[in-house]
């Protein structure tokens, strides 16, 4: 069985948005229980979902789900704090982890496992996915970082880690433009509702 678990960031406040863009409906279910299903039909193990704001509507949402939760109580600290608090969470026997984002609702179940695949057929240990030539989310980080990530500067995040190991780099082109899409404002969400109408 793989041993390759996954982080969902779902912590933020949705300033830019105006409105807990986590909660928002979209394709007949709230925005993360979409990146819910997609990664729990993959072959991942366990999914740890990060809360902070808007915690308790959350919670009542992934109860449903066989999800785990931890909350970051220093969630206005940044995107860094909660994939920090997310890999506290995940056992040291781990092999990999997944660090998604909550509001990309449009990557494939078919990219996540293509990204597993890839892992397992290189000794590079940071998989990024690539549509267009062009880098997006989740990515793949095997758990020998997961001190490093620790220490990385809030203001540049995941990316110091690219940026140190530019060696340790296996980029996946894929077919997913989803991997490039996430909602920070209500203009994006609608503009995207209304292309599924």
């Amino acid at each position: 069985m793989s041993n390759i678990w996954a982080i969902i960031l779902a912590a933020g406040e949705s300033k830019r948005m105006g409105f807990p863009k986590m909660l928002l409906d979209f394709n007949g279910r709230t925005m993360i229980e979409n990146v819910i299903s997609m990664v729990v039909e993959s072959e991942t193990v366990n999914i740890i979902i990060v809360l902070g704001a808007e915690r308790e509507p959350l919670l009542e949402i992934l109860a449903k789900y066989r999800v785990r939760t931890c909350y970051n109580e220093n969630y206005k600290k940044g995107m860094l704090s909660s994939v920090q608090y997310g890999f506290n969470n995940i056992p040291p026997d781990a092999e990999a982890v997944f660090v998604f984002q909550g509001d990309q609702p449009l990557i494939t179940t078919k990219t996540v496992n293509y990204m597993i695949r890839a892992y397992r057929s290189t000794d590079k240990k940071i998989i990024i996915p690539v549509y267009n030539g062009k880098r997006g989310h989740p990515i793949l980080i095997g758990m020998k970082y997961s001190e490093e990530i620790m220490t990385l500067d809030a203001g540049i995040g995941l990316r110091e880690l690219t940026i140190n190991h530019p060696g340790d780099i296996l980029q996946v082109e894929t077919e997913d433009p989803g991997i490039l899409r996430d909602f920070d404002t209500y203009e994006e969400y609608r503009n995207e509702i209304n292309n599924f109408r």
